[in-house]
């Protein structure tokens, strides 16, 4: 890639190409001397070769090379980079290993170092290109100078942005912990105060939901399909007996089968030694309940939250 006077029949490079190799490296603009080694259209080597003889027109303000630590945040710009060609451009950099196959990490130049390289170069081209390239220094300093302000304000949106997400994810941290009353009383009528209630708390088990409840039905796994994905629900109910003492199950088999092909895993197991209907989320949290989840809000009951410690061998007893 060379780029000549246009006077000589060439068509130069365009000054966005040109911009696009610049890059910040702590708060001063750059170019890789592999990028330099094209425009000029000489080899890398070659053009190093001609630094490292006149190194005394190089100091370190006008070049260096490359540190691990300043490689490695050049690279980590290229997921922030403004510009769709930069971003382009800054990939292929790093898109071979050791730097293009050689040992040393590249050298940079900044803008006073590049204008120097068309001393040291010796050649019509090296004038030039270091023209052109002064001239997309030139351009993009205006460009950043004139914007500075509109830079500013997106960088305080941006702060701005960052301190209300910060404060977003703690209110939700909270309403997800929040503690729900320990206790309360619901009068007939309050169907959807209660059944809002039973559904926040069954939302809350992050592992298992066990329900004791002697009267359950299809409204009752209306309410447990609030759970979370993945959260194993087992009911104990009771057997209740027909007219002719037959066994008869207020849960068929089909309904089961149906809850379980959405919502899995829910296990119906049987037993006769419980009255009071109890609501346990992950072991823990254990809720005694005056009514069966079915009949919320028909008549007058209250609920209240257990400690552990006051319920010893309650799921022994299952």
């Amino acid at each position: 890639m060379k780029v000549r006077n246009e006077t000589r029949g060439e068509v130069a490079l365009p000054i966005e190409k040109i911009q696009s190799m610049i890059v910040p490296l702590n708060g001063v603009q750059v170019m890789f001397d592999r990028d330099l080694a094209a425009l000029y259209g000489v080899d890398v080597r070659r053009l190093n070769e001609q630094v490292n003889r006149n190194i005394e027109r190089f100091p370190e303000r006008f070049m260096h090379q490359l540190t691990a630590e300043e490689f490695a945040n050049l690279k980590s710009q290229i997921a922030t980079s403004s510009s769709d060609s930069q971003l382009a451009h800054l990939k292929s950099q790093f898109a071979t290993s050791s730097w293009g196959g050689v040992r040393k990490p590249p050298k940079v130049f900044t803008e006073q170092g590049i204008s120097m390289l068309s001393a040291v170069l010796h050649s019509p081209t090296a004038v030039d290109v270091s023209i052109r390239i002064m001239d997309a220094f030139v351009a993009m300093r205006r460009f950043l100078l004139s914007n500075a302000q509109v830079f500013q304000r997106i960088e305080t949106v941006e702060k701005r942005q960052l301190m209300t997400d910060v404060k977003v994810d703690a209110i939700l941290a909270r309403l997800d912990s929040a503690e729900h009353p320990v206790q309360c009383v619901f009068y007939d009528g309050q169907l959807w105060d209660a059944c809002s209630l039973v559904e926040k708390l069954v939302a809350r088990a992050k592992t298992s939901i066990l329900l004791i409840d002697n009267w359950v039905g299809t409204g009752t796994l209306d309410m447990l399909a609030k759970k979370r994905k993945n959260v194993a629900v087992t009911i104990v109910t009771s057997e209740h007996k027909d007219r002719q003492g037959n066994p008869r199950h207020t849960l068929a088999a089909s309904d089961v089968a149906k809850f379980n092909a959405q919502y899995p895993t829910l296990v119906v197991r049987y037993n006769e030694k419980f009255h009071d209907r109890f609501l346990i989320l992950d072991d823990k949290e254990i809720y005694l309940i005056g009514a069966s989840l079915k009949d919320l809000g028909k008549k007058c009951f209250a609920f209240t939250k257990l400690d552990a410690g006051e319920i010893p061998g309650l799921k022994s007893r299952i």
